[in-house]
């Protein structure tokens, strides 16, 4: 199981306006120190894995953060709507289109996902694929 996932940012005050524009309504809270952002989902009663936090931080080296060729991170949405939703407001918050809200003929029939650009050059998608919603052959 993932435990963590690390993206450094040089700016973290337009890392932070980014990414609190959409990881709360996901669920996450943000704890600001000064070693950068943390963002986490809370423990449920009785669950036995914790699920992996998400952190924004700057280089250990001092040298400029860089996105990675190929890596992306995913987060899932609770509805098409909501990542149609979020794909806007992180987009207002900063973020830079990587494909608009949609239907990939590459991926199953529903999964409902739109792409981003973090203020840093991250690709972000946010994602459904709830089977009681319309599909993309209905």
């Amino acid at each position: 199981m993932i435990a963590y996932v690390t993206v450094g940012a040089d700016d973290m005050a337009r890392a932070k306006r980014f990414y609190s524009a959409f990881l709360p309504a996901l669920g996450y809270a943000l704890e600001e120190g000064l070693a950068g952002l943390s963002y986490a989902l809370p423990e449920q009663p009785g669950q036995s894995v914790s699920l992996p936090e998400f952190y924004v931080k700057p280089t250990f080296d001092g040298r400029p953060a860089t996105a990675g060729n190929g890596a992306m991170i995913a987060f899932e949405a609770r509805s098409q709507k909501q990542v149609r939703d979020l794909h806007a407001t992180a987009l207002a918050a900063g973020g830079l289109d990587e494909g608009q809200p949609g239907f990939r003929a590459s991926y199953g029939p529903h999964f409902y996902v739109g792409y981003l650009r973090d203020p840093q050059g991250n690709k972000i998608a946010l994602f459904s694929s709830d089977p009681t919603e319309p599909g993309r052959d209905g």
